[in-house]
C-alpha cells in the first residue's frame, strides 16, 4: 500500500498563493519531467520542448496569480492540458499553410492556382489562408485540436487517439465534424473568390 508523501497539490498551490515561492518550486519539481516528456512527444525537438516547458509554468504562474484559477483538486490534468495546448499551438504558428483535406477528399485549396506568383496572387493566397486559420480557431476545442494534430502536425489517427485519450473512432468523428463545420463556415462567407474553395 502506497503512502502519500508530502503535501497535496492543492496545499502547495494555497501556500504559493500566500507568498511561498518554495511551494511553487516543489510543484515544478514534481511535474516538470512529465510535462517536458509530453511536450517532447508532440514537438520532437528538445530545444523547442525546453522553451515550451518554461512557457507552461509561466502560464501556470499567471493563472495562479489571477482570480481565474478554479481547478481545485485537478491541478495535474489542468497542467497537462496547458502543456498539450501550447505544444499544439506551436505547430499552428509554425506551419502557415497546412493542407486541409475536406470530408469528400478534396483539398480546401485545390483550386488555388498561382502560376505567376505576382504580388496580387500572393496577397490573395495570404488572405485565404488567414481566413481558414481564423475559421479553424472558431471550431469547438475538441474539433480544432484533432484538425491541428492531423493537418498541421501530420499525426496519424492512432497517435491522435493516444495523445488525446480517446478512441480512434472518437478522433475520426471529431475530425469529420470539424471538416463539416469548416465547410459550413466557408459556405457562409460571401467573398468575391468563393469559387476558390470548391470544385464545381
Amino acid at each position: 500500500m502506497s503512502i502519500r508523501v508530502g503535501p497535496k497539490d492543492s496545499e502547495l498551490i494555497s501556500q504559493y498563493r500566500n507568498g511561498s515561492e518554495i511551494a511553487f518550486e516543489r510543484l515544478v519539481d514534481k511535474y516538470k519531467t512529465k510535462v517536458y516528456t509530453t511536450i517532447l512527444m508532440i514537438v520532437k525537438e528538445q530545444g523547442v520542448a525546453e522553451d515550451l516547458l518554461q512557457d507552461v509554468f509561466v502560464k501556470v504562474i499567471q493563472t495562479l496569480n489571477s482570480d481565474r484559477y478554479n481547478e481545485e483538486g485537478k491541478f495535474h490534468p489542468w497542467l497537462m492540458r496547458i502543456a498539450h495546448n501550447l505544444a499544439i499551438d506551436h505547430f499552428r504558428k509554425m506551419k502557415r499553410y497546412p493542407m486541409v483535406v475536406m470530408e469528400d477528399g478534396s483539398n480546401v485549396f485545390n483550386t488555388l492556382h498561382f502560376a505567376e506568383q505576382n504580388v496580387e496572387d500572393i496577397k490573395v493566397k495570404e488572405e485565404t489562408y488567414a481566413l481558414v486559420r481564423r475559421l479553424i480557431e472558431e471550431l469547438p476545442e475538441s474539433q480544432k485540436q484533432v484538425l491541428i494534430m492531423r493537418h498541421y502536425m501530420d499525426l496519424s489517427f492512432q497517435e491522435i487517439a493516444e495523445q488525446t485519450g480517446v478512441s480512434i473512432n472518437t478522433a475520426l468523428g471529431r475530425m469529420r465534424y470539424a471538416l463539416i463545420n469548416l465547410r459550413k463556415k466557408l459556405k457562409q462567407i460571401n467573398i468575391a473568390y468563393d469559387q476558390i474553395f470548391y470544385d464545381k
